[in-house]
């Protein structure tokens, strides 16, 4: 892959961005979302007549050389990663002053998709792709580190992809001491700057948990955990049990990885009690399937 040449010098602050605003073949369409660190804008390919999704860092950020550092990683990164569950990056780099991510438009997150009802079915059918994505990430040596409910995005045919790989790392065996990540999601070992495949996992675990029961435990657990009387119904007794073993206050509990997760969940050939919602969660992964050997 050619080295991916990220700069900037000091440009005079752009003007604010509005809809129907153009960067290259880009036009504005509306704002989706803004974090602490970048603003998110839906938008038109003007040359493939398309919808897509970009994400501008703020320009305090964009004109930092460590931040430069930060987004050259998160595109390499991102720029590897090739799997249906993980949001693929269409273009990077900088238009008019401004560094630009491109991705494909989704419907809404995860996040945005759980303040309505969602059945078992589909539920049991996210996750399977959820646990799958990141264990994808996880055999590429890449830990997340922001595993969270608005860093999933959905798409039709109930297809769910993992985004925002900001706080990614190449797993190299050691790490610089930081805290970084989101908290109610963080693993407790990675709040005192010690991040690893398992605090993934127990921050994916912690997603999986809010979307069975409605609600998410405060560390440090108390039983009986808030919700689980709730999470475990028309759930199989081993579906649980691994959902268990994935937010285990102790890393060496948890499982060493997503792959090692993704392979629990593959081994039960019944996660619900009802066939017909074991038949839905079947028929939905391959109808995906069918649809992607189509393309």
């Amino acid at each position: 892959m050619a080295q991916l040449k990220i700069f900037g010098g000091q440009p005079e602050r752009n003007r604010p961005l509005r809809c129907g605003s153009r960067l290259d073949k880009y036009r504005i369409v509306g704002r989706l979302g803004e974090g602490g660190f970048a603003t998110v804008y839906s938008a038109v390919d003007l040359v493939e007549d398309r919808r897509v999704a970009l994400k501008i860092p703020d320009e305090r950020y964009s004109t930092n050389s460590q931040t430069l550092d930060d987004l050259q990683r998160e595109v390499r990164i991102m720029a590897k990663l090739d799997h249906p569950g993980v949001l693929q990056l269409k273009d990077a780099r900088f238009i008019d002053d401004r560094f630009v991510m491109v991705f494909p438009l989704g419907q809404e997150s995860l996040c945005d998709r759980l303040s309505r009802r969602l059945s078992r079915s589909t539920t049991v059918d996210y996750i399977l792709q959820m646990v799958d994505a990141v264990a994808y990430a996880h055999e590429n040596r890449v830990l997340h580190r922001d595993i969270k409910p608005e860093n999933f995005i959905l798409f039709p045919n109930y297809e769910i992809r993992l985004t925002d790989f900001g706080l990614a790392r190449v797993e190299q065996g050691t790490h610089d001491v930081s805290a970084s990540g989101t908290l109610g999601y963080m693993a407790p070992e990675q709040a005192m700057g010690h991040p690893s495949y398992r605090s993934d996992v127990f921050s994916l675990g912690l997603v999986i948990y809010r979307m069975l029961s409605g609600e998410i435990p405060d560390y440090p657990f108390e039983a009986p955990l808030p919700g689980f009387n709730r999470l475990r119904r028309g759930l199989s007794r081993e579906f649980v049990d691994v959902i268990r073993k994935s937010i285990d206050p102790a890393p060496k509990k948890r499982f060493r990885d997503a792959v090692a997760m993704y392979n629990a969940m593959a081994k039960i050939r019944y996660p619900l009690s009802d066939q017909t919602g074991n038949r839905k969660v079947a028929e939905q992964q391959s109808l995906r399937r069918s649809s992607r050997r189509a393309a």
